[in-house]
């Protein structure tokens, strides 16, 4: 009787093989969810991007319609630069792509550090520049941000129609950079121009997905 207890229990544990096994399962699965987690976080966050780009052409429509006598119903040519905590313009260092943020984006908020407040998912704020009209031979009048500091240009190049026109270059994420484009539309991750100057689009570099764009039209 001793020797059958001895047996049963011997055949009831794991052998090297199953264990290692085991192992190499548990290894795959976690190896999957570390290569997994940061590109949905990432796409997480370039979703609420989207959502931003969203809020910008809205709050622009709006504009649009308490301006009628502006010039294309947009704010003028301005660099709003978002250099970080504490170093936000205020008062009459407010210029118009600051006071479109305050006035329109943040209407709602109270104090003066929440108005002059756009922020991205990752914790950075984001920066906004609205370019000029088109010049007459279809160039972007403001195609290159080097005074505001910024290291990010609109490059040239064609469209998803074929067409010539202009999207954020690679690389320049990190500058969180939104740019407003009067008299353009969306083709594609390019925006091009229309015969409308009124018509505008939103241009923004995502983490992980390209160049969103979205437009009035």
């Amino acid at each position: 009787m001793p020797r059958k207890n001895q047996n049963q229990q011997a055949k009831a544990g794991f052998t090297i093989i199953e264990v290692v096994l085991v192992l190499a399962i548990a290894g795959l699965i976690f190896l999957m969810v570390f290569v997994a987690l940061p590109a949905l976080q990432r796409s997480q966050r370039d979703t609420a991007r989207r959502n931003d780009m969203s809020r910008v052409d809205t709050s622009l429509v709006q504009y649009q319609t308490n301006n009628s006598s502006s010039t294309n119903n947009l704010p003028g040519q301005s660099t709003w630069r978002a250099f970080g905590e504490g170093n936000f313009p205020t008062g009459n260092s407010c210029n118009t792509a600051c006071q479109f943020i305050r006035d329109y984006m943040n209407s709602g908020a109270s104090g003066e550090k929440d108005k002059n407040t756009f922020q991205d998912p990752d914790g950075n704020y984001y920066s906004l520049v609205i370019t000029n009209n088109w010049a007459n031979n279809d160039q972007l009048a403001w195609d290159s941000i080097a005074s505001g500091g910024f290291t990010s240009t609109l490059q040239e190049g064609t469209a998803k129609s074929g067409a010539t026109g202009y999207t954020i270059n690679n690389g320049s994420f990190s500058d969180h950079v939104v740019y407003i484009i009067p008299g353009s539309k969306c083709d594609g991750e390019f925006v091009v121009k229309t015969k409308e100057q009124r018509h505008f689009s939103v241009l923004y570099r995502l983490e992980g997905a390209g160049v969103y764009c979205i437009d009035d039209q």
